[in-house]
């Protein structure tokens, strides 16, 4: 035991010496970066327009660590990314800055929003135009389809991009504050999980569901009936109610009536007002100049 003692202090004093005579001296050189971030004009766009005012970055380029690999995804092209940038925000953000004041969405809205080229597809072949994750992300999908001719057509580019925001922003103001478990029960046998693709239009109305999707679950339900309620015009709305008949139709007033109530108690919204900001501004995205980043 003493020779050990004596070996282990021998080394010790090496390391000692070994440690106290090392002539290394502290690099001058700083371990953070400090060349300036080279962006192009769209990139300074978004830290003036979505990352300054509201925490957000918008990623249009498909990096690793944000990617779904488990699609196969294509680049959005960075110019109908600005156009959709543009977009998003008169549509979006600024709908709801105009009816609730911009704490909603600086609180609310996700912390990077990804802009993918392609859409995306699921194993049954079901497109996927939208995603959002745990409050923290929102994928738009077929960006590249933003085409001259797509611009014009507004119904369109609800189905592509402006139904989609909607919908999965809804699913992020659940996360943070839930709505009303009864709304559930409301058609709670009319659910299918991932069988809802194989229904119709007319069967998810008059079973008391807005669209097919609806029927996936309570959560898709809450966030189809909202964002179908604020993109859709009186008429359209109209043709659905009448396309469910009397007993689809009484059951998708009352779910209506709980995405208001929750919308109106728990974030100070009322969605009759958000839905007429909406459409008005809707027929106005063919007067903004989408070739410049103001």
């Amino acid at each position: 035991m003493r020779k050990i003692s004596i070996v282990l202090g021998t080394l010790f004093i090496s390391l000692g010496l070994f440690v106290s005579c090392s002539e290394d001296k502290p690099s001058s050189e700083s371990i953070f970066p400090t060349k300036a971030i080279k962006r192009n004009n769209f990139e300074e766009w978004v830290l003036k327009n979505y990352t300054y005012p509201y925490n957000v970055e918008v990623q249009y380029k498909l990096e690793h660590k944000e990617t779904d690999f488990t699609y196969t995804l294509t680049p959005a092209d960075s110019a109908k990314s600005a156009q959709l940038a543009i977009l998003i925000k008169y549509l979006w953000f600024d709908a709801y800055n105009e009816v609730a004041g911009q704490n909603l969405v600086k609180q609310s809205a996700p912390r990077l929003l990804q802009m993918v080229g392609s859409s995306a597809y699921t194993r049954q072949r079901t497109e996927v135009v939208g995603t959002a994750e745990g409050g923290y992300k929102v994928s738009l999908y077929k960006v590249n389809e933003l085409t001259p001719e797509l611009l014009k057509d507004y119904k369109l580019m609800r189905t592509y991009y402006f139904h989609t925001m909607h919908h999965e922003f809804t699913h992020i103001l659940n996360q943070r504050k839930p709505y009303d478990p009864e709304y559930d029960r409301i058609t709670e046998s009319g659910y299918v999980s991932g069988n809802w693709y194989s229904k119709s239009q007319r069967e998810a109305h008059r079973s008391g569901f807005v669209s097919p999707y609806a029927m996936d679950q309570g959560r898709e339900d809450f966030a189809e009936m909202l964002a179908y309620y604020v993109t859709l015009s009186d008429a359209e709305w109209n043709a659905i109610l009448k396309d469910a008949g009397d007993k689809g139709a009484t059951l998708i007033n009352q779910k209506l009536a709980y995405v208001k109530s929750y919308m109106q108690t728990a974030w100070n919204v009322d969605i009759d007002e958000l839905r007429t900001v909406v459409l008005r501004r809707s027929g106005q995205i063919q007067k903004i100049d989408l070739t410049q980043l103001r």
